[in-house]
């Protein structure tokens, strides 16, 4: 297994790991947990879920498929960007005011949103003539 595909299933548990003790805090300070809501379900499910989807189909779909990657240079950056965007999401939520967006958490968003736009294309451009 290519060591980037290694390092998505390793920041995935890292991520459950995070948002499971994220889950535990708020209810230990109900108080509080409207603060850590938004970043404990982007943490558990943009963190957690859609990085072990981006390791597992990198290393999974182009095996399918019978294709090379379409670009593993897509798939580095892709990486770096999905991860800058979460922990800048999960690190703005709780400081955003409520019924607007902060300029770090609009930043880290679209961060985020290219990271899925390169993964879709990646594996588009990788399987389309299957």
């Amino acid at each position: 297994m290519e060591k980037i595909i290694v390092w998505y299933l390793r920041m995935s548990v890292v991520y459950f790991v995070t948002g499971a003790v994220a889950g535990f805090v708020m209810i230990l300070w109900p108080e509080n947990s409207g603060y850590y809501l938004k970043s404990h379900a982007h943490l558990n499910l943009l963190g957690f879920m859609s990085m072990m989807i981006y390791g597992v189909g990198y290393h999974i779909l182009p095996r399918f498929s019978g294709k090379q990657l379409y670009s593993p240079k897509i798939m580095h950056m892709q990486f770096w960007l999905a991860n800058t965007g979460l922990i800048g999401m999960a690190v703005s939520w709780p400081f955003a005011d409520p019924g607007s967006t902060s300029f770090p958490l609009l930043i880290s968003s679209a961060i985020s949103l290219i990271a899925v736009a390169l993964f879709a294309f990646n594996i588009l451009k990788t399987v389309k003539s299957v």
